[in-house]
């Protein structure tokens, strides 16, 4: 008899969120093919990036803060965006999806407890020049 693997939490938010993320559409721009502009649900999406992050991490085997953080349950994850930073669904399935896909060498960058990047795909609201 062979042991069955262990299900953990956030493998179950891991599926979840590729599959919602698999079954919206999309082709085209906010508004386009029929999907309307909505705003991004910040508890939700940030939930989402952390387990996602914490995938990542240990699917890379990487080790820093934003990692270890990811990974821990009693950490909580991010509940709101800057007052006023306004993203919209379409943006936050383009960030999610661009995680999934980046190599572990730009994850690494993500992660850099030093000088970490952002994929241009999750930079929702970049900094305002003075």
């Amino acid at each position: 008899m062979t042991a069955r693997p262990r299900i953990r939490p956030r493998h179950v938010l891991l599926v979840a969120a590729t599959a919602t993320l698999c079954a919206a559409p999309t082709p085209g721009d906010i508004g386009g093919c029929g999907q309307t502009a909505t705003a991004l649900d910040a508890p939700i999406f940030f939930a989402t990036k952390k387990a996602i992050d914490c995938e990542r991490c240990q699917g890379c085997g990487l080790v820093s803060v934003t990692c270890i953080d990811a990974c821990d349950p009693d950490v909580p994850s991010a509940a709101a965006f800057p007052e006023d930073c306004l993203p919209l669904v379409h943006d936050g399935e383009v960030c999610l999806r661009s995680l999934l896909v980046a190599s572990c060498k730009n994850y690494r960058g993500f992660t850099d407890e030093q000088a970490p990047r952002t994929t241009t795909e999750c930079n929702f609201c970049p900094p305002r020049e003075l």
